[in-house]
């Protein structure tokens, strides 16, 4: 990968806002993790009813949707990135010379529809603006509750609101706040959220009336004041293939250069406001404008450990099972629970239970429930309801769980690189899935597991053919690692309590 910019040039066109506004319609671009591309299909055809095509560059699909469901597209679960899509060249000729296949690249600029993607821009920074705003303006209100609140009660009180606040650092257990008078019902919060979409998509309505009466340049930002100011950029170039003359970087470097003389924008390579994409796969070309800062997949984790899996991969992995309302789901080996809470959050109507053996990894997960707890309580500017999720210390060999009792396990096994070894996985692997057999429900249960041990797993699997069916295997990138997510479904046969496995 690699990111650049080049030199000043002639003024770059202006965008003509004039148009159908309101019916501005954007091709989206969203990276997604290796191997879930067809389960983030379905969520964009669930959600938001657009139907997907799937890249040849693994990790990425396309899709088409109205400028003011931008604020929805924002909200999918199994994304980690988005981009408008400007321009794609399926079969893209690339010269044989180096000089003359990046002078083909600077050439591209001038001939890019930049107009509508540069509106979608500019309608996504604007909505992000809002929302910020607007959570400000939640938090002083709360505040301002608050302060109220506290000036007419007596100290007993404010001692008990100071328990409820406060996060359990070192319980095991997270349960919704106390207080019938302060709890919301489900169908409360979900009105919430209605009136939350409500309002995001009256605003996104609203901006592309407000540009479709206005006049601006393409590297222009209309300051409070009038005037204008010069846009920010960088380039950055992804190439995957080994049949080009030129490095990701050349291509940043020229590309941006072209860009800088087309627009007039000043090159800058950490504080930019607009981000130019240029993927590169073999003879595919996609050019496109980032419309993510940061990876949606950091959504749930403020405490990290040292294999927190992302969020879009969690989610992912829970909705390959196919939870249904009431649903028991465990996760046995937790982390910092980076699974449970995402189930929790996505999937409210199934009860979670997340446990881990080590302590730390325990207390780290009841952090980031407790931060979840609170952006929930900003979020609604009032008391949480709180989520369907206990965490518990426990021993993923001896679960104090009965026997049946779980009809979902999802579970991220120790690679045994950072965690554990490969030599102890031997031991370990055939222990957790007769454990895992033991609690699951016959003939209905389910287990998404994700590992690296790919050999070890498979030799374990084996031996417990009896209680466990592989349905089916995901193929994942995992930092750089080739991993796998098996489907196991659950056989009619009762699991022993004790058994010689090699």
């Amino acid at each position: 990968m690699a990111e650049a910019a080049g030199h000043a040039g002639s003024p770059g066109p202006g965008v003509d806002p004039a148009g159908e506004g309101a019916e501005l319609a954007a091709v989206i671009g969203a990276t997604v993790p290796t191997g879930f591309e067809l389960m983030a299909a379905e969520e964009v055809q669930e959600k938001l009813g657009s139907a997907s095509r799937i890249s040849r560059d693994r990790g990425k699909i396309y899709f088409e949707v109205p400028a003011q469901s931008l604020p929805q597209v924002h909200r999918l679960r199994s994304v980690d990135n988005l981009f408008v899509v400007v321009q794609e060249f399926k079969d893209y000729e690339f010269k044989e010379t180096k000089e003359d296949a990046l002078k083909d690249l600077e050439d591209l600029v001038k001939e890019l529809p930049w107009t509508d993607p540069l509106r979608v821009w500019e309608l996504n920074n604007s909505l992000k603006k809002k929302k910020t705003k607007r959570k400000k303006h939640n938090l002083q209100s709360t505040v301002r509750k608050e302060k109220l609140n506290s000036d007419g009660e007596e100290k007993e009180a404010d001692q008990k609101d100071i328990k409820k606040e406060d996060c359990p650092q070192d319980t095991a257990g997270v349960e919704p706040a106390d207080g019938q008078d302060t709890e919301k019902t489900p169908e409360v919060a979900s009105q919430n959220e209605e009136e939350e979409d409500n309002n995001e998509q009256s605003d996104a309505k609203d901006e592309l009336q407000a540009g479709a009466g206005t006049e601006t340049k393409a590297g222009d930002s209309r300051m409070s004041d009038g005037e204008v100011k010069v846009l920010k950029f960088r380039v950055t170039c992804n190439r995957a293939g080994g049949k080009h003359s030129f490095t990701s970087n050349e291509a940043a470097r020229d590309f941006g250069g072209a860009v800088q003389e087309h627009f007039q924008w000043k090159a800058d390579m950490t504080n930019f406001d607009v981000e130019v994409l240029l993927n590169i796969h073999n003879n595919e070309v996609v050019v496109g404008i980032a419309l993510t800062e940061e990876s949606l997949h950091r959504r749930n984790i403020t405490h990290f450990g040292p294999t927190t899996l992302r969020s879009t991969l969690a989610y992912g992995m829970l909705r390959l099972c196919d939870p249904q309302p009431t649903d028991i789901i465990i996760d046995p080996m937790c982390g910092t629970g980076a699974i449970p809470i995402e189930g929790a959050t996505e999937w409210p109507s199934c009860y979670h239970i997340a446990g881990d053996n080590n302590p730390q990894a325990v207390k780290r997960a009841a952090n980031n429930i407790c931060s979840l707890l609170k952006k929930n309580e900003n979020k609604e500017s009032s008391a949480s309801p709180g989520i369907p999720l206990d965490i518990i210390q426990w021993d993923i060999c001896n679960l104090p769980l009965r026997t049946g009792s779980v009809d979902i396990i999802v579970s991220d096994m120790p690679f045994g690189k950072r965690i554990g070894s490969k030599k102890k996985n031997w031991d370990l692997y055939p222990a957790c899935l007769m454990e895992m057999g033991r609690i699951c429900t016959p003939g209905t249960g389910r287990a998404v597991l994700l590992t690296q041990d790919k050999k070890c797993f498979a030799k374990a699997l084996s031996r417990l053919g009896h209680i466990w069916r592989r349905a089916q295997t995901v193929w994942v990138n995992v930092g750089g690692l080739h991993a796998a997510v098996y489907l196991l479904k659950r056989t009619w046969e009762r699991a022993e309590e004790k058994r010689s496995f090699w």
